[in-house]
């Protein structure tokens, strides 16, 4: 028996134990991670059939809720235009979560006011809801012309909706799998759907319909059927060897763990003391906090930012944890859980504090102490009681005087006056609270202005874009239609030409815009390192020569005789470069000369673009950097207009700054990079 327990509390046993401990937790986490990237449901395990299983209705309900909404609701865009999907009860509940709606006034005067004072606000809010609406109707029709295998028809005696010549019923039952709603009935088959725990999932949406003239036809073809059992089938069985995996694992883990709880902090020749270590010495409450906030960060580095690559940090993590775990356990068993936390020693060190001041004696400290706990000695001595009401009185007069100065102001600034300015005398609380408001105003006053600079750059920039592709995907659809009708070799080489200028035109508007998108959203990896900024551009210079031949322009090079370094991307710096080139290509007047600078201005570099615009330059400098515009107001030439936008956001990655200027023709651009010091 001695012999058995300096084995069993020995360390190299608890070391080993405890690593056996953490493979089981992280094998417990990573097959939880996988159950829940692979979308594996533990449920399919209980059932012997596809069409009883999750995945089963998961695909149902994707087509049958968006053609609900589509004939029960939205029919067509000329009926949500029409204002019959929105109802004056949503509108007014929209009112009545507003903080215009006054909880001191019956609801039939809340509705007047509703009707009479805000009419504008009402007439915008239903054309939004409108158009939201619509968004929202293209995007089931979108959703459902993608689907492949699936046959639908839905109709409510009007509007149909289907993605096949199939309209009756009869032809809906010659699938192999079919979910016919018609007349207050529905008709699934195989009969195996009905007993599905998941039937009310899938078909809830289907009860909202009016019974009497909507019908929602679904058959599924059997190819589809066949890739969707065997899918299910290898997830069931995916699902059962995770489900044995984890509950090994668990096992391993529940039984490591109990064995760590009676052996933690105990030596083979010490029966009742415990022994602690540097890491006990962590208050408990801090450790409590330090656990939490381990669980919550490897909670968001799987779902947010690592989740390839998870186990080189899982295993650090949990052997941190559960060493954390394991000192308050020792602290438990050695009873010193509560003493051990830090607010029980600021506290338990206030009160010796006191306690001491009072027992030394010191008046001055005492002093000090009297007036910090002032409110407590009126409270327990009743003759100061009159004076002290007096003096509060007269201190709550001039802090009431306050608040209803910074009530006042805040009233006006809720009604819409956001030019108010609250001003309140002194030093105080109140003082700082009315700054923080005016503070608050200004931020909302830059923003309502951002906010209306927002909405018309979106309505143009739709416009722009759909110009732009618009365009080119006409001509596809027209030569197209001309290429199916002609029968002229010639003619139809002509065609096919047209066909690959305009899908690359096409391809290049698309690219182009997806990396606008990119470059916007700082999505970009950026790997800073020092880039011979001078090299790049000579090279980049030399490259396109024959480009430079073409074009005619005279390129002209100045720059520092030393080297000169920028800490930057060389892929991205090159790629904005790059832009910029193809700019001046497009927009440079022939023959005249294009001058490139490099300037060591302190902290920065400054790299300069100038060259004259072959045409006139009518618009102002931001608007040459919003996105699809172009130097040519005509749009002829063929450039997407999203070459600078890209060039001003990969600059703007990497630490840098991009400015436009014009003057009369003269187009100049202007990049500041941090300066890598030369070695």
């Amino acid at each position: 028996m001695r012999k058995l327990r300096s084995i069993s509390h020995a360390l190299i046993t608890k070391v080993v134990v405890f690593l056996i401990a953490v493979a089981c937790l992280t094998g417990i986490a990573r097959v939880m991670i996988n159950m829940e990237f692979n979308e594996i449901h533990l449920s399919s395990i209980n059932q012997d059939n596809y069409f009883e299983s999750r995945a089963f209705a998961d695909e149902s309900y994707s087509i049958i809720a968006p053609l609900a909404q589509l004939i029960g609701k939205y029919k067509s865009e000329e009926y949500i235009l029409s204002g019959k999907t929105l109802t004056e009860e949503e509108l007014y509940y929209n009112f009545r979560n507003s903080y215009r709606y006054n909880p001191n006034l019956s609801k039939e005067e809340n509705k007047h006011i509703y009707q009479e004072k805000y009419a504008k606000d009402i007439a915008r809010t239903k054309e939004e809801s409108m158009k939201e609406q619509v968004r929202n109707f293209y995007q089931l029709r979108s959703t459902l012309e993608a689907y492949e295998g699936i046959v639908f028809y839905a109709s409510d005696g009007e509007h149909k909706f289907s993605n096949s010549d199939l309209t009756k019923k009869e032809q809906f039952e010659s699938f192999d799998a079919y979910m016919l709603f018609e007349d207050y009935q529905q008709k699934l088959y195989p009969n195996e759907v009905k007993e599905s725990q998941y039937l009310d999932y899938f078909t809830h949406e289907v009860n909202m319909l009016n019974p009497q003239t909507d019908v929602i036809y679904v058959g599924f073809k059997n190819s589809y059927l066949q890739q969707k059992i065997s899918e299910w089938e290898k997830d069931k069985a995916a699902a059962q060897g995770f489900l044995n995996e984890w509950m090994v694992l668990l096992a391993g883990f529940i039984l490591c763990f109990v064995y760590l709880i009676i052996v933690i902090g105990r030596t083979p020749f010490d029966k009742e003391e415990i022994h602690f270590h540097v890491i006990d010495k962590l208050y408990n409450d801090l450790n409590i906090v330090l656990i939490g906030c381990l669980t919550a960060m490897w909670i968001a580095m799987i779902v947010e930012v690592f989740r390839d690559i998870y186990m080189f940090f899982t295993v650090p993590i949990f052997i941190i944890g559960l060493l954390l775990i394991l000192s308050l356990v020792k602290h438990i068993k050695n009873r010193t859980f509560f003493q051990h936390t830090l607010l029980y020693q600021l506290f338990k060190k206030l009160f010796i504090l006191v306690k001491h001041v009072f027992d030394s004696g010191s008046t001055g400290v005492k002093i000090v102490l009297l007036v910090i706990g002032y409110p407590l000695v009126v409270a327990a001595t009743f003759f100061m009681f009159p004076i002290t009401m007096g003096i509060a009185a007269w201190l709550a007069m001039r802090k009431v005087k306050s608040f209803n100065r910074i009530k006042e102001g805040v009233e006006q600034i809720k009604n819409g006056d956001l030019h108010h300015r609250i001003e309140v005398d002194g030093k105080g609380e109140f003082h700082q609270l009315a700054e923080n408001i005016n503070r608050i105003t200004d931020g909302l006053k830059k923003a309502v202005d951002s906010e209306i600079k927002s909405e018309r750059l979106k309505t143009e920039l739709i416009t722009n874009v759909s110009h732009d592709i618009r365009t080119p995907l006409t001509s596809i659809i027209t030569y197209v239609d001309l290429l199916k009708l002609e029968n002229d070799p010639k003619m139809i080489e002509e065609y096919v030409d047209v066909l690959d200028q305009k899908s690359k035109r096409l391809k290049l508007l698309t690219d182009d815009l997806f990396e606008a998108a990119k470059a916007s959203s700082g999505s970009i990896p950026v790997q800073l390192e020092r880039i011979d900024i001078v090299s790049l551009l000579t090279q980049g210079i030399g490259e396109m020569d024959e480009k430079i031949e073409a074009s005619s322009l005279d390129f002209k090079l100045a720059h520092p005789t030393e080297k000169v370094y920028v800490k930057a991307d060389g892929k991205l710096l090159w790629r904005s470069i790059e832009n910029l080139f193809s700019n001046i290509f497009k927009y440079a007047l022939p023959t005249s000369r294009v001058y490139i600078g490099v300037e060591d201005v302190g902290n920065e570099i400054l790299v300069t673009f100038k060259n004259i615009s072959a045409y006139e330059l009518n618009i102002s400098v931001d608007e040459l950097m919003e996105r699809f515009k172009r130097g040519d107001e005509s749009r002829s030439s063929q450039g997407s207009g999203l070459g600078l936008s890209i060039a001003e956001s990969l600059i703007h990655i990497q630490n840098g700054k991009f400015l436009v200027q014009v003057d009369g023709d003269l187009f100049k651009v202007m990049i500041y990079l941090p300066i890598f010091p030369n070695e």
